[in-house]
């Protein structure tokens, strides 16, 4: 079945941008994406490759080497992404790094980092996470402090994707301690830079293919022009730019959820129990038909949120929604589509072994779904 082609949010132009993507990925993920769980990280020739066909950051102004496209043609690579089985990589550079810079970075830092953030010779990380703070981002320890006009920058991050193979990495960081929020801000650190470290590659339960590293910072000095943003915004700019990330997590949990789907149903078409055809009970065509009522639901919702997003009318409240709701949805088709698999679905060589598998962060990273009721919770009450 696919991601539907009847959309509301996209045009011919998307569409012909779709297919030459699902070219792309035929030909460079889906014969190395066993490697890349085996060698647990995406190479740098994939990386080169999406640079060179256009799939990295469409929408930086041409100005600075991007295609200036809006926020539809990274949806449709991270919808393809996700569906071929792959959550990592592009979306993370594209969705979520390079606003940062695009939003906030000096003329200097976008000529710097961001022509080569779009060839894919510059793979970046985001390091917000560390081992005392998830979502609670004003609970991160990571300081930085003045000295003459320099930062020195001492702290410990976690579960930071691309983490191995980043060149550069934007960095929470307290510089004052007493001002709460508006204490924290953002700056972009280079791998080479003395005292910045990286840990061990991280064991994680799915998405292997997807490098997940601990990052050291030992007094690391970087100059006042590293500073991304105003000093003391950095919180503030994190939430500004926080719906595109949950969206982006929402688009993924669409189509992982559908592809899911795709997998049981072939799975029961073809398989016999008892001399009938897995389809032909009738707790596998209600279960089937359930979650073809949620995917329709769902695609419908996103094309909204989409749209929304691309007018700039897509609200904190409503991304953190559209997380929620897309992942909690995302696993329960996930669940259910490995059970009807039976033990199958417990063999990696299953695609619906590794989605189940890949599917459980979705609730966590991007902002648990506990904390998403929260904020929805607190705009109920006003």
């Amino acid at each position: 079945m696919g991601i539907p082609a009847e959309r509301t949010c996209f045009d011919s132009d998307h569409a012909i941008f779709r297919d030459s993507v699902r070219a792309f990925l035929r030909e460079h993920l889906l014969p190395n994406l066993d490697r890349f769980e085996r060698e647990r990280e995406i190479d740098r020739s994939f990386w080169l490759a999406c640079g060179e066909a256009g799939l990295l950051c469409p929408t930086v102004p041409e100005a600075y080497g991007g295609l200036g496209l809006d926020f539809r043609y990274n949806a449709i690579v991270t919808e393809e992404l996700a569906y071929a089985g792959c959550f990592s990589g592009p979306p993370l550079q594209s969705d979520i790094i390079c606003e940062y810079i695009v939003e906030y970075g000096s003329e200097e830092q976008k000529q710097r980092y961001l022509p080569g953030m779009i060839a894919g010779t510059t793979v970046a990380a985001i390091a917000m996470t560390e081992p005392g703070a998830g979502s609670d981002l004003k609970a991160i320890r990571t300081m930085a402090r003045r000295d003459g006009n320099d930062w020195i920058i001492d702290g410990v991050k976690t579960y930071i994707s691309a983490g191995q193979q980043c060149d550069i990495v934007i960095v929470l960081a307290k510089t004052d301690v007493a001002a709460g929020a508006r204490g924290i801000t953002l700056f972009i650190v280079e791998a080479g830079a003395e005292g910045f470290a990286r840990g061990r590659k991280l064991d994680k339960i799915g998405q292997h293919y997807a490098d997940t590293s601990e990052l050291f910072f030992d007094g690391v000095r970087v100059a006042a022009s590293a500073m991304l943003g105003q000093e003391g915004q950095g919180f503030a700019q994190v939430m500004k730019l926080i719906p595109q990330e949950r969206l982006s997590i929402a688009i993924m949990a669409q189509a992982a959820a559908q592809r899911a789907f795709d997998e049981a149903r072939e799975f029961a078409l073809d398989r016999k129990v008892f001399e009938e055809r897995l389809i032909d009970l009738q707790n596998t065509r209600f279960t089937l038909a359930r979650h073809t009522a949620s995917l329709q639901v769902g695609w419908v919702h996103l094309d909204r949120c989409i749209e929304a997003h691309c007018r700039k009318e897509l609200s904190g409240v409503q991304a953190s929604a559209a997380k929620f709701w897309h992942t909690e949805m995302q696993w329960q088709i996930t669940d259910d589509c490995l059970q009807m698999h039976g033990g199958a679905g417990y063999m990696t060589e299953y695609a619906i072994a590794r989605l189940w598998r890949d599917a459980r962060v979705q609730r966590i990273y991007g902002g648990t779904s506990e904390i998403l009721l929260e904020i929805i919770g607190r705009e109920i009450a006003g």
